[in-house]
């Protein structure tokens, strides 16, 4: 029988059974100290541990049910599907001196990143595994707060490499145990095909991704189309001009196979090929979503799981004490964490809430669709490719529940009161320009819809998709863009906005109002209304177009929850109203959170890029930003003809910026949109600067 002691939130499961989690088997195959062992504050010394986690769900389960080709997994003798994945965790060597929470920072393709999102790092952040270097923890943030940081892999078709944390998922087979072959839709473009062209790619694009295998390699039975824009017309590839395989040096290379593609006169980059051809051997991905759930639910309820080896945070063999557990995702997994809740997994197989809270950065409103037969979790729709493949924005978008006008659709991400998580919600201006982050804010008409007060949701005005790093250039290297490429480093904010979800889910303070833009007060407008606004600089080029949505039917057997996609192409409905931030006079969103750097700027910085000329000029450039620094005098700005003031208009000279800084820190401290040794960092480093300082000795 379950007990729960209440008065000290510990949970005593020595009556438990410990399979409720679902966690079969956990497996510690490394432990080392963090750091060399040294303490990190009150919590004391961390250690890292790394090893595998196996799993079984009941196909059979209400909260299973949903996952698509799950009863067409393979059984073990109770009739559970197995599966496993691996798993990284941070913790304190004592648990008991550590804060009682933990934070699942979910990997992004197999590779843990949100740990660089808070602390501090002097390397990439990149967790190298048992192979690599010692795990950089930088100024260790996390960890001085006493937090056990997780990581699990989820994503089935990791191809083994570098420190991916990978998922062992189920293969579907048909009833007689024959394999499953349905079409398959792969598009490649610049993306995956290198500047100077290639004679071969792997089906799925990259390397670094398991292909699903042709189960018919003859080109007749397969569609290869060309074409030089998303809205441009096909061409298709005749059958002998290209063949399954892989060709390194052209055609007499050929070595014939079911994994890669070989295009006899080579891929360019200027040009975007569609393939369809017939897969077999679906992953049953949508057990991805399960791998965080069970975990999370067995560290945070199961003191041992069922062989009797004990949870790692169990402070005895009979007590745990957990109090709080979060999540946080990025860019892929912050769509994957949309998924996540809007199909129901903030619920464990006991009924019982699995995540307090989560932070969802930079999604726009995609979801990831691992919950479909071939699922491809690596894809995602920009303005210049893959515009209309699955994995876009699909209904529902907003957390609320609400009826969508294009669809018919009627659903929300959030429709399950006792069990969703609250949602701290962060975004840039580029997803408002390639991943319709608008449409979190309104419907597909362009009126407004109102957030749940669950909810928080928050625009870094000015900041392209991912940011840049703590005091590294505003203006980073152009690549394919036109433009400089953005360099704003959102680590400041996402430390004071994570401190705050922790006060909202822990002790019920509320957090700082959403900054969002908005249709009343005219801060969401169309992209020819943000045009007619954004000031004349020199060289630089409005995008001409963002990535705009239609609705998408994928066919019958395909909808909000996933499915099977039948139609390839899709067929293409009614338009969506995709809206963009205003910009002030510099080019700066006007509506958002602005942080030191555009409240007192040095430079013009966007959500958005344009290509170079060569580089199918005309598109967006990407998930990339802008950033476009001020003259320095007035009349350099004169002679460049550029509309907006210099740094010498704005300021003055040295002690006026460094003034403004301080003034701007102060507002955002106090507005809890910025942490007070945060803030004292940012006028250090004005102080410091060189900025008007040209005439100084």
């Amino acid at each position: 029988m379950r007990r729960i002691l209440v008065a000290s939130l510990v949970v005593c499961l020595g009556g438990i059974r410990a399979a409720d989690a679902r966690v079969v088997r956990l497996v510690v195959e490394l432990r080392q100290p963090l750091s060399g062992g040294a303490p990190f504050g009150d919590a004391g010394p961390y250690e890292r541990l790394e090893g595998t986690v196996y799993m079984e769900v009941d196909p059979r389960d209400p909260h299973d049910v949903v996952i698509v080709n799950v009863d067409r997994a393979p059984r073990n003798a109770r009739g559970m599907v197995e599966f496993s994945a691996g798993f990284t965790m941070l913790k304190p060597v004592d648990p008991a001196r550590g804060n009682r929470k933990i934070l699942f920072g979910l990997n992004n393709r197999g590779n843990s990143i949100e740990l660089a999102r808070f602390n501090i790092l002097t390397r990439d952040g990149a967790d190298r595994g048992r192979a690599g270097p010692p795990l950089d923890v930088g100024d260790g943030f996390l960890m001085k707060q006493g937090y056990t940081v997780v990581d699990v892999g989820w994503q089935g078709d990791l191809a083994p490499g570098g420190s991916r944390i990978l998922a062992q998922l189920p293969v579907a087979r048909q009833a007689d145990g024959s394999a499953i072959v349905s079409l398959m839709r792969v598009e490649y473009s610049d993306r995956n095909i290198d500047q100077k062209g290639t004679f071969t790619l792997p089906l799925e694009g990259s390397p670094a991704f398991r292909s699903y295998e042709a189960a018919d390699t003859h080109p007749a039975h397969s569609t290869l189309t060309v074409r030089t824009s998303v809205q441009g017309p096909r061409t298709r590839v005749e059958p002998h001009q290209w063949a399954f395989g892989a060709c390194p040096a052209g055609q007499a290379s050929l070595v014939p196979g079911t994994r890669d593609i070989c295009l006899f006169d080579g891929f360019s980059p200027g040009k975007i090929y569609d393939l369809v051809y017939p897969a077999k051997d679906p992953i049953v991905m949508g057990l991805g979503h399960a791998t965080a759930r069970d975990l999370a639910s067995f560290l945070r309820y199961a003191v041992k799981d069922d062989t009797g080896q004990q949870n790692p945070l169990a402070l005895d063999r009979d007590r745990l004490d957990v109090r709080r557990v979060y999540a946080s995702g990025s860019s892929q997994t912050g769509i994957y964490l949309r998924d996540f809740v809007y199909l129901g997994f903030n619920e464990d197989e006991s009924g019982r809430k699995v995540f307090d809270a989560m932070n969802i950065n930079i999604a726009g409103t995609l979801r990831n669709f691992i919950n479909v037969e071939f699922a491809d979790p690596n894809v995602f729709s920009a303005q210049t490719d893959r515009h209309d493949l699955l994995m876009t924005s699909y209904p529902p978008f907003t957390y609320g529940v609400t009826t969508d006008p294009i669809s018919g659709i009627r659903a929300g991400i959030l429709s399950r009161p006792r069990t969703d998580p609250l949602i701290v919600d962060t975004h840039t201006e580029a997803e408002y320009y390639q991943l319709r982050a608008s449409l979190n804010l309104t419907d597909g008409h362009g009126r407004p819809v109102p957030l749940p007060p669950t909810v928080r949701m928050y625009l870094l005005a000015g900041f392209q998709h991912g940011g840049g790093s703590l005091g590294g250039p505003l203006a980073g290297p152009r690549g394919l863009c036109a433009n400089a490429t953005n360099g704003l480093p959102p680590l400041p904010t996402a430390r004071a906005l994570f401190v705050a979800m922790d006060a909202w889910a822990d002790r019920g303070v509320e957090p700082p109002a959403s900054q969002v833009p908005d249709v009343a007060n005219k801060t969401l407008l169309t992209l020819d209304e943000a045009r007619q606004l954004f000031p004349k600089i020199p060289g630089v080029t409005f995008p001409p177009a963002l990535n705009q949505l239609d609705w998408l039917d994928f066919g019958p057997s395909f909808g909000p929850r996933g499915g099977r996609v039948t139609v390839m192409p899709p067929l293409v409905g009614s338009s969506y109203a995709v809206l963009v931030p205003k910009p002030d006079r510099d080019g700066i969103g006007v509506a958002g959170i602005r942080v030191v750097e555009t409240r007192v700027p040095l430079g013009t910085a966007t959500g958005w890029n344009v290509r170079a000329q060569g580089f199918r000029e005309g598109n967006t450039c990407g998930l990339s930003g802008s950033y476009i620094p001020f003259a320095t005098t007035r009349s350099e700005r004169l002679q460049s003809g550029d509309s907006r003031p210099s740094l010498e208009e704005r300021y003055g000279n040295h002690d006026g910026y460094v003034r403004a800084v301080r003034a701007a820190v102060a507002e955002l401290v106090r507005d809890r949109l910025l942490l007070p040794e945060d803030g004292e960092r940012y006028v250090r480093d004005a102080s410091a600067s060189h900025v008007l300082r040209s005439s100084l000795p």
